[in-house]
């Protein structure tokens, strides 16, 4: 919010409306511009005002000027603060920190205190200017409104003489540290690109300015510390024993750092100190998160991990086994754990390090020689802990070793652009793992977790691994290879809705394995314990490999019209063959560009069943998180002969695609001008024609020779006819509302010939940007659209029985 283009006298009104409506400002109080007061005697706030854009210290200075060239504080009691705002902000500082220059002996008062070339004006500019920039509070009307209502709330107090600032918890520390990325980052003089490519990233400033007091870090384990005015890092003893580090200052001299943390209570309570430190990667950025799998494991699927892990391997599994998380981050999957003595954590970040090693010193049950940097998809075993290192090379001592991880799980295409980094920390397709193991892995090279599990399989042979993953090891198509030479037993499996991973954002399900990678099977299908947010179990669901099967789209393509075909009536695209997909798969004019970048299915009298088939199992069933992978296939032959299946598909494609006609022609009305009452013919007659069976035969009759021939209206089910007459009364209603006379007695230009898209935008309309809205004020085109959706809903899952009784689908 900004003020701008607004004379002085309105910029004070609305000031004092938005941000002091509780308090008096309409006094004035000798040639001060604005007054807050709460009383007849004593004010809270003396400000000089400015329209436009000023310089917010000179503005204080020029009201310091003012008020003692009045001696206004011989005459009334002076207020808590002084302030100064224009169109774009408001900065407060207590009066107590600068009265002292009212009192300075042989002082010229009597200047003009607007002109700032005198010199009276720069003797008080250079006396106060440390003075307001450090104890200043500067606030910017719109995104700092919050604070500002905060300050006014709870500091425009009769009576308080301090300053309340604003308190710093688990609640509001990202909030904080968003407006520290706008305000302070650009201040510190670090070149963040080049910072970014050596693991070196902004959260760590943030930290060593949140957990500090008077500017001194107070953990001397965070990875940056702020030392006064300047931050410390990488301190470490040379090669001649010598400690040494590495500092960085701000460009500003450190004002917008003193002036920012001028709001706010540091440092935080001392009860959040270790939730903070912890979750520190809820600020680490999202490039950065997928490709060192900085995404922290929910408290609730961590305990459900570890009872799952009991029940495989037995109760005093911690006792029997050794446990390394080679993907630790700052640890949070090992918290629940007892016995220290057989546990590591390795990560790839010093950073990471640092913060499990405070909380070791907080009371985490780790050792501190147990943690360590380790860059497992680039590092040899050999920079392992002695003890780790001696169970990995053992191969009877490895069968009692569980790699307990959550990978990350970054894809080249998201990461493909990231340069090379330090300690071999580089992209996805550029680890030592994938060029060892490229050739095997195929497509699944790719994803970074998969690098993890192979160098697993092949290098620590025999384990126990235990991993939170995506589901693609078990069902992707990209993942064949892998699952070719993958060969160990999944023991056990859960599955739970991937949102409630922070900041991983999709509806698809996120999996928790256990395999032995001492039993060579190849996994085919497995049933799962399903999981809801909330930790409660709420079914099971089968997943498959799906190895050697054949698609859907394998099963449509062979059907689809040439592109010279005239008798092209509508397009699908073939996108996957997956849930994942289902919004993108939609029936449209084939002269309109949709999804051009993926194969089109082309529609024409020939496959029009074929293609109604297709798209109603692709869109009977709704995508949910849960069946996000599961795999549309090839179906079986006795979908042929069951002509109500196939004519159910008919009408469900024909009241749920989104066909317009502004592209060209409409082929997609079901009805007759008759039956709907329009004033004049159609423009296309297909569907009908279609319908009765009084299409000519065409063709060569390759495809499809019993449709070509039919001379005899098709059958449709009782739950298809309500469809019918559901979708049958919405046109009908539409043709009414178009040919209806207006205020002036005419009737509106009108399109005949709309589809069903056609009909939901005449009624609904579109938003400001563009976007057709969700509903509509006519209240009988809604229930018309309420009956449609509730018969389609009915139809659906009649269909849906036949989707997986055909094979469309698996249960």
């Amino acid at each position: 919010m900004s003020y701008e283009n607004i004379r002085e006298e309105e910029l004070k009104n609305r000031i004092a409306e938005t941000y002091f409506p509780d308090f008096d400002c309409a006094k004035i109080i000798g040639n001060v511009d604005f007054c807050v007061s709460a009383s007849e005697t004593q004010s809270l706030l003396w400000a000089e005002a400015k329209k436009g854009k000023a310089d917010i210290l000179k503005s204080i200075v020029q009201l310091i000027l003012t008020i003692g060239k009045a001696r206004t504080f011989d005459k009334t009691l002076p207020p808590a603060f002084l302030g100064a705002f224009d169109s774009e902000k408001m900065a407060f500082i207590p009066y107590n920190d600068i009265q002292e220059i009212f009192y300075q002996n042989d002082f010229n008062w009597n200047v003009t205190p607007s002109n700032y070339e005198t010199k009276e004006f720069g003797i008080v500019l250079e006396k106060v200017s440390q003075t307001i920039e450090e104890n200043s509070l500067l606030f910017f009307f719109g995104k700092d409104d919050q604070e500002i209502h905060f300050f006014v709330r709870n500091n425009f107090i009769l009576g308080k003489t301090t300053s309340s600032k604003i308190q710093i918890d688990k609640n509001n520390f990202i909030t904080i540290y968003n407006k520290w990325l706008q305000t302070v980052k650009p201040t510190i003089a670090v070149n963040w690109i080049i910072a970014k490519k050596n693991g070196i990233i902004d959260a760590d400033f943030y930290l060593a300015d949140l957990l500090s007091q008077e500017n001194e870090s107070l953990k001397d384990n965070l990875y940056v510390l702020l030392k006064k005015d300047y931050y410390e890092l990488e301190r470490k003893f040379d090669e001649m024993g010598m400690f040494d580090s590495k500092k960085t200052s701000f460009f500003d001299k450190q004002k917008a750092h003193q002036q920012f943390w001028n709001k706010y209570q540091r440092p935080p309570r001392e009860q959040y100190w270790d939730y903070i430190i912890e979750r520190r990667d809820l600020l680490v950025p999202q490039d950065v998160r997928e490709r060192k799998g900085s995404f922290f494991t929910p408290q609730i699927w961590v305990e459900l991990s570890q009872q799952y892990l009991a029940e495989v391997l037995g109760e005093n599994w911690q006792d029997e086994y050794y446990i390394w998380d080679c993907a630790a981050g700052t640890g949070n999957l090992l918290a629940g754990l007892v016995n220290r003595d057989r546990i590591w954590a390795s990560t790839l970040d010093r950073q990471d390090v640092d913060v499990m090693k405070d909380r070791i010193k907080n009371g985490a049950n780790l050792w501190e020689n147990h943690v360590f940097q380790f860059d497992f998809l680039n590092d040899s075993f050999e920079k392992l802990p002695l003890k780790l290192r001696e169970i990995v090379n053992d191969p009877e001592k490895r069968t009692k070793l569980v790699i307990y991880i959550n990978p990350p799980y970054a894809e080249a295409s998201n990461i493909n652009t990231l340069q090379s980094r330090k300690e071999g920390n580089r992209g996805v397709e550029k680890s030592m793992v994938n060029k060892k193991y490229a050739s095997m892995l195929g497509q699944g090279n790719a994803e970074l977790f998969a690098q993890f599990l192979t160098r697993i399989y092949f290098e620590i042979e025999g384990c126990r691994l235990a991993q939170f993953s995506k589901l693609k090891i078990l069902n992707g198509q990209h993942f064949i290879d892998f699952r070719n030479f993958f060969l160990a037993k999944l023991k056990k499996c859960f599955v739970i809705p991937a949102d409630t991973f922070d900041n991983v954002n999709g509806q698809f399900p996120i999996g928790f394995m256990i395999w032995d990678t001492n039993q060579k099977e190849k996994f085919k299908k497995i049933k799962t314990a399903v999981y809801a947010k909330n930790g409660k179990l709420i079914g099971r669901k089968n997943y498959f490999s799906y190895d050697n099967s054949q698609y859907i789209n394998d099963w449509i393509k062979p059907f689809r019209a040439e592109k010279n075909d005239s008798t092209i009536i509508g397009k699908f695209p073939f996108k996957g063959n997956d849930f994942q997909n289902q919004n993108l798969i939609q029936i449209v004019h084939h002269k309109m560009d949709y999804n051009i970048e993926a194969g089109q299915f082309l529609i024409n009298k020939n496959n029009l069943i074929k293609a109604s088939i297709y798209f109603a199992v692709r869109k009977c069933i709704p995508a949910t998180w849960l069946n996000d992978r599961d795999q549309f296939l090839y179906p079986k032959k006795k979908w042929e002969k069951d002509a109500e299946f196939q004519n159910d598909c008919l009408i469900y494609t024909l009241f749920t695609n989104n066909i317009r006609s502004k592209y060209g022609t409409n082929h997609w009305i079901p009805f007759s001008e008759e039956e709907l009452g329009a004033k004049e013919s159609f423009d296309s007659k297909f569907m009908t024609k279609f319908i009765q069976g009084k299409l000519k035969p065409e063709g060569n009759g390759t495809l499809l020779e019993t449709e070509k021939q039919r001379t005899t209206a098709l059958e449709f089910s009782a739950e298809a006819k309500a469809v019918f007459e559901a979708g049958r009364k919405l046109w009908q209603y539409y043709h009414s509302k178009i040919n209806e006379p207006n205020f002036f007695g005419m009737t509106e230009k009108a399109n005949t010939n709309a589809s069903l898209y056609d009909i939901r935008e005449y009624f609904q309309g579109r938003n400001e940007k563009g976007r057709m809205k969700s509903n509509s004020e006519d209240e009988i085109y809604s229930q018309c659209m309420a009956d449609l959706r509730s018969t389609l809903e009915v139809l659906a899952r009649k269909i849906e029985t036949k989707v997986y009784e055909y094979g469309f689908l698996m249960e």
